[in-house]
């Protein structure tokens, strides 16, 4: 496509002359020859270059429409073309963004040579303009913040995203990045100091930042931006904001063990975590059931610790450990007198989970005479000392559990129907281990970073062996009995794993003869194995005894990682 030249010349001869020499050199001209036609030309079409006469014949002069076109964003080089030059509309010209200023008569050669220069200029400016948008464009795409700053440290430029995470407007523009450092630390800054330094790109990740009035996550890049000698000129800065990953992360990590208390990711415990959730900030009661030993004391605390009562007490209650009279002054509290050894008064644990939660482990236990006292607290938010006729008010949560069939109960008469009810608003109920075995392998690293910490030791896990055997067991202790089992082998364990002959009698014989590994070797499997060597002196059969493999799955173990003889 030839490129298009706009002459603007009342004199029709000069401007045929003007025409017959462009589009003999190839370009496309169009003519106007008064100010209303020139404007409406300029002002509709793209030029490479416009040759403009100072002089139209009328009020309005060559200059007038310069202006005009400048105001209006047109950028096209416009050369001026007077026959009577001066120094004024020489300045006026140049001043209102003139290209060039030719005096009449025109010579071909300097008319050519004018038009190819503003061609040129033009095609350099449009260029330059493509790529400025085009980069405007991908600015704004990106939810990232990127922001430019040279080596004074000065800010040069910034996307529109610097705004949403930075709070940064165009107004920071030649401003110093110091006067405008969010409560990060200083993390920014030092990276950026680093950068310059180093003339490396620099990562910082979980920078905690509080510009923005709320706690943002943000991981930052910082790379240098070099110049044609290829020293440092300055930096570019990209920030995102991953405060929605964070809480993803925290999410997630929560879903593993919830609120420190319960551990567990299988689909089961995933259904425990909701149900949870949902009830944790309501004043209902709650009933949890399950086997001895599957967690139900950690699910009232995850109740109580997930929930607004968190920061007041939370007291529990084995209602099975003592005599009807003692826990009814255990719950109750007594005053003094009440009976023989009642020498003063004495607060019970409705009192003293005053706001709170109280925990009343094995429920089903309890006589029918506190099953009826039980009963009014529940519904009248209130009761007596024992002893005393004075009713106390009191706001306490109410997390009951047993491991008792309790339709059952109430079905013998044993347990009042209507406080049943009033127990099981909502029902909890905790899987046996067996039903959530996917949740073994974490629970065993679990209890086994506990216990290298309380006994001081740093075994690295447990052998193939016994991890299959804690799979095909069927653990009718629950998770107390995985907890004890590993108590009891971390104390006798002295090496890096433990082994079968670590475990309670009852576990060993679970376990299979042969166990098939996999033939990849881990990083974490490949550090046992050298270091199971060097704790036996490199005694090949007592290695795979403590690994619990045989010895042909040791051998070939090491030739995978290339230790024969």
């Amino acid at each position: 496509m030839h490129t298009r030249i706009l002459i603007i010349e009342d004199d029709e001869q000069l401007s045929s002359t003007f025409r017959r020499f462009l589009k003999g050199a190839g370009y496309e001209v169009d003519w106007a020859g008064d100010y209303a036609e020139g404007k409406k030309l300029l002002m509709g079409g793209k030029y490479g270059a416009v040759f403009l006469d100072i002089n139209l014949n009328g009020r309005l002069s060559g200059i007038d429409l310069l202006r005009e076109a400048r105001e209006c964003g047109i950028d096209s080089p416009v050369a001026i073309i007077t026959g009577q030059p001066d120094v004024a509309s020489a300045s006026e010209a140049v001043r209102n963004g003139a290209f060039d200023y030719l005096c009449k008569p025109v010579e071909k050669d300097q008319l050519l040579r004018v038009a190819r220069s503003a061609v040129h200029l033009k095609r350099v400016s449009d260029e330059k303009e493509r790529y400025r948008k085009n980069l405007e464009a991908v600015f704004r795409s990106v939810r990232d913040a990127i922001i430019t700053i040279d080596l004074n440290m000065t800010v040069t430029g910034l996307n529109e995203a610097a705004d949403g995470i930075c709070l940064f407007s165009r107004a920071v523009l030649g401003k110093k990045v110091a006067d405008l450092a969010g409560e990060c630390g200083g993390a920014c800054l030092r990276a950026i100091d680093t950068s310059f330094r180093t003339g490396e790109m620099i990562d910082r990740g979980k920078i905690d930042c509080l510009r923005s009035g709320k706690r943002q996550v943000l991981a930052m890049r910082i790379s240098p931006l070099l110049g044609h000698n290829g020293e440092c000129e300055g930096a570019v800065i990209v920030i995102r904001d991953e405060t929605l990953i964070e809480s993803l992360e925290r999410d997630l990590r929560k879903r593993r063990d919830f609120h420190n208390t319960l551990i567990g990711k299988s689909e089961k415990m995933q259904d425990i975590y909701d149900r949870i959730e949902i009830l944790s900030d309501l004043p209902t009661t709650v009933l949890v059931g399950g086997e001895s030993g599957v967690g139900k004391e950690l699910a009232a605390r995850a109740l109580h610790y997930a929930g607004n009562r968190r920061n007041m007490p939370f007291i529990k209650v084995d209602c099975s450990a003592l005599a009807e009279n003692l826990l009814e002054s255990e719950l109750f509290g007594h005053v003094r007198g009440a009976f023989t050894g009642a020498i003063k008064n004495k607060k019970g644990r409705f009192e003293m989970a005053a706001g709170g939660t109280i925990f009343l482990d094995e429920i089903g236990d309890i006589s029918p005479a506190i099953q009826q006292r039980l009963l009014r607290v529940i519904q009248e938010k209130e009761f007596e000392r024992v002893g005393d006729a004075t009713p106390i008010k009191v706001d306490v949560r109410i997390v009951a559990a047993t491991n008792k069939n309790m339709k059952g109960l109430v079905a013998s008469g044993v347990f009042r129907e209507d406080l049943y009810y009033r127990l099981k608003v909502v029902e909890i109920g905790m899987p046996p281990l067996r039903e959530r075995r996917e949740d073994i392998q974490l629970l065993t690293d679990f209890f086994l970073a506990e216990y290298n910490q309380e006994f001081g030791k740093n075994i690295q896990g447990i052998s193939p062996d016994v991890m299959r055997g804690f799979m095909e067991y069927s653990w009718p202790g629950n998770v107390r009995e995985l907890r004890h089992t590993i108590e009891h082998a971390a104390i006798l364990c002295k090496h890096a794993i433990i082994s079968l002959d670590d475990l309670p009698p009852e576990l060993r014989k679970v376990q299979s003869a042969t166990v098939y590994l996999p033939a990849e070797i881990t990083t974490s499997e490949a550090s046992i194995i050298l270091q199971t060597l060097r704790d036996a002196k490199w005694h090949k059969t007592e290695v795979a005894r403590i690994l619990g493999i045989s010895r042909q799955t040791l051998y070939r173990k090491l030739k995978a990682l290339g230790i024969e003889d």
